[in-house]
């Protein structure tokens, strides 16, 4: 596994609630870095072209409504293996149906709110990111712990 970024963001549902710093907690504890971070408004045409992907389906307006119904966080974080992880941490998609423990069985029942959203693969990582964050809003920049997350002993942290 390689060191790897990718994008959450905490739905209009996680900020109404009040959930972002419990929510950003287990990230943290988790090991995981906060390498960007912004408390914003998405606007319809950011929220079209993120969810371009499901333009013709049926869910498509309301959400795109819903994404633009209130401030969102949106975080870039790093960490090995940082996109498969984050995903299992957040939880089936329908929180009815996630898991204890993880953010949407802990914090979800919805199946139309479902709180947080991450990037599914390296290719949609880079690509989110680059949608939210501009020029040097993601930072490079050296925690002084990770000796205590990572072994660093070999080529790659493990």
């Amino acid at each position: 596994m390689s060191m790897e970024k990718t994008l959450i963001i905490f739905k209009p549902d996680a900020v109404q609630r009040g959930l972002m710093g419990r929510i950003m907690t287990k990230f943290e504890d988790k090991g995981l870095k906060i390498i960007g971070a912004k408390f914003m408004q998405i606007s319809p045409e950011l929220a079209a072209v993120h969810y371009e992907a499901h333009k013709e389906r049926p869910f498509y307006k309301g959400l795109v409504s819903f994404m633009t119904c209130s401030p969102v966080m949106v975080l870039a974080l790093e960490g090995v293996g940082a996109i498969a992880m984050c995903r299992k941490m957040m939880g089936a998609t329908f929180g009815s149906q996630a898991d204890s423990g993880t953010i949407r069985g802990d914090f979800g029942v919805s199946n139309s709110f479902n709180l947080i959203h991450g990037s599914d693969s390296p290719e949609a990582a880079e690509r989110e990111l680059g949608l939210f964050f501009n020029d040097g809003e993601i930072l490079d920049w050296t925690r002084m712990n990770e000796g205590w997350i990572y072994d660093l002993s070999g080529d790659e942290p493990e």
